[in-house]
């Protein structure tokens, strides 16, 4: 039990929670994205087409039971917002990954003389001006 709470009170459990909730939210931006702004253009340069609607009926609808389809055209519509949220996490790790590099080419400024370092030199200096 101790170690679950030093686990949670570490900020691992809440950076988690922020990062599950931010990218909930970001992948409807994507799905919104992806069904309203770029699957129309597309489906009119197919001639129309909404991918939303494109199956294939392996079996006709009868009085007791539904069509069954495969609805492929949902598949694309998923793919691409996939490939969206990838690049979107790609570029943002990229961009990460440069500030990191930035940060790690800065010199590093040189370490402060400890205390008796400093007493070492001013008696170095006293022993050098008595000569």
């Amino acid at each position: 039990m101790s170690e679950f709470k030093k686990f949670a009170v570490k900020g691992n459990v809440m950076d988690m929670a922020v990062g599950i909730i931010i990218g909930a939210a970001f992948g409807k931006i994507v799905a919104a994205f992806v069904s309203g702004v770029m699957m129309p253009p597309l489906g009119l340069l197919l001639g129309g087409v909404d991918f939303s609607d494109l199956a294939i009926v392996l079996k006709e609808a009868t009085e007791n039971s539904e069509a069954v389809t495969l609805k492929w055209g949902a598949f694309i519509q998923t793919a691409i917002d996939f490939l969206i949220v990838a690049f979107a996490v790609f570029m943002m790790v990229k961009a990460m990954n440069n500030m990191k590099a930035k940060e790690e080419e800065k010199p590093a400024e040189p370490p402060k003389p400890s205390n008796e370092e400093v007493l070492l030199t001013e008696i170095r200096d006293l022993l050098k001006a008595k000569q």
